[in-house]
């Protein structure tokens, strides 16, 4: 019997590698002075339908319980995040600088990129409406990437804001009431053959003149070609501060982007792979903004938040094909213990539990078998050195074999440990 369609086994090494990502993820965070979070993979549908509307329910895994309470897996993190920031924010200090990595399911079309389940990184800050969390939150998001060893040449964050938009389209006499309408036109260009967005823009009565001058403004890349305003302002003091961060290189104004989420109220952003012509690529690895009116309208607390989110399934496959994952991503360099006879099995077994009260990681046969035989689990378990227990061990020596280099060494019991941490990798 196989998995579910659209979901995941993790074998050893699979496991490694999310552990992988997810160890850079809590570490990067965490540098950025972000605590984590989490909540139940279980709610209320009507947490959903609350904030997405009644269509999002054919996207959703979700059911009655035996409580007879209509209740579904959770397909993203913010609804959570809202309902828990409303029940205690006053317990704590503003801005909360919070951050999750929820599995997340969705009943949706497999493609690449997208499974009906993945893990993402979440995070928030809320509580501050200033460019400089917009600029933190983007400068995190820039930064874990650049942790994995990803590079300017790999990535690319293209940056936006509604707030500049929705400007632009009041300048051109757009109604406020057509506004999102022509947001999903926009962040539709890049997937649409050439013509199809004038055509969607004219079908909401726009006039011709006016449909251009939108994908005109779309195709501006400098914000010196935007007319002043508090949201022209906001975005040139965010790029400022990215570039003061030393993230300039990484970062480029593309209006295209708006995000296709309807509450998002001012910057946005996402964060895509590059090409061999350094341009834009697939699906997007990050992306998010500035949501201030969401906590309110979901869960009755007038607090402002910016935040993005970072899937595990596009990361992942960027990083196999930038061969990033690191050699020994299934774990620390690893100790076999061997020894030679039934005389020796107390002794190493001391040495095994001595070896992992000090950090190592240590296996050992747990029947005795002959030198080959340990010698083949030892390299079947990945273990970079092989300890041997004979008979020196009375006089305090073991033997150290470098699995890695086929050279060894006789080493006093009392020095292993420094012995060990002057030949560790990496």
């Amino acid at each position: 019997m196989q998995a579910l369609p659209g979901f995941r086994d993790f074998y050893p090494l699979e496991c490694s590698k999310r552990h992988f990502i997810f160890k850079t993820w809590r570490a990067v965070a965490t540098r950025y002075g972000f605590t984590e979070f989490d909540g139940p993979p279980l709610e209320p549908l009507e947490l959903y339908t609350k904030k997405s509307g009644a269509e999002i329910i054919g996207q959703l895994y979700h059911f009655k319980d035996k409580g007879d309470r209509e209740v579904s897996l959770r397909p993203e993190m913010t609804p959570t995040f809202a309902r828990m920031v409303a029940a205690r924010h006053k317990d704590f200090k503003k801005p909360m600088k919070w951050f999750a990595i929820p599995q997340l399911f969705r009943y949706e079309r497999q493609q690449k990129g997208r499974l009906r389940e993945h893990f993402q990184f979440n995070a928030d800050i809320v509580g501050a409406s200033l460019p400089g969390e917009d600029a933190e939150i983007i400068a995190l998001a820039a930064d874990i990437l650049r942790e994995f060893n990803l590079t300017s040449a790999d990535f690319q964050v293209r940056l936006s804001s509604r707030e500049v938009w929705r400007d632009i389209l009041t300048a051109n006499g757009i109604p406020e009431e057509k506004h999102a309408d022509v947001f999903g036109v926009i962040d539709k260009i890049e997937r649409v053959a050439p013509g199809e967005s004038e055509k969607k823009l004219l079908a909401l009565a726009l006039e011709p003149a006016t449909a251009t001058r939108i994908l005109d403004a779309s195709e501006i890349r400098s914000a010196d070609a935007l007319p002043m305003s508090h949201g022209v302002e906001r975005l040139t003091q965010t790029l400022a501060s990215l570039s003061a961060m030393g993230l300039g290189e990484y970062v480029t104004l593309d209006l295209r982007i708006v995000r296709g989420l309807a509450y998002y109220s001012g910057t946005v952003f996402e964060i895509f792979a590059k090409n061999s012509q350094g341009e834009p690529t697939g699906r997007a690895i990050a992306g998010g903004g500035r949501y201030d009116n969401l906590l309110l309208n979901l869960a009755g607390v007038d607090l402002p938040a910016a935040g993005f989110g970072m899937g595990d399934v596009v990361l992942g496959d960027l990083l196999e094909e930038k061969n990033l994952y690191p050699q020994n991503v299934d774990g620390p360099e690893k100790i076999f213990v061997a020894r030679l006879s039934a005389a020796q099995e107390t002794a190493a077994l001391e040495l095994v539990s001595e070896l992992r009260r000090a950090g190592w990681a240590v296996e050992y046969s747990f029947r005795l078998a002959g030198f080959n035989k340990q010698f083949e689990q030892a390299r079947n378990c990945g273990a970079a050195w092989a300890i041997v227990c004979d008979d020196k061990i009375q006089q305090g020596l073991l033997e150290v074999k470098d699995l890695r280099t086929r050279s060894q060494e006789t080493v006093a019991k009392n020095a292993l440990t420094d012995y060990l941490k002057s030949k560790k990798q990496g």
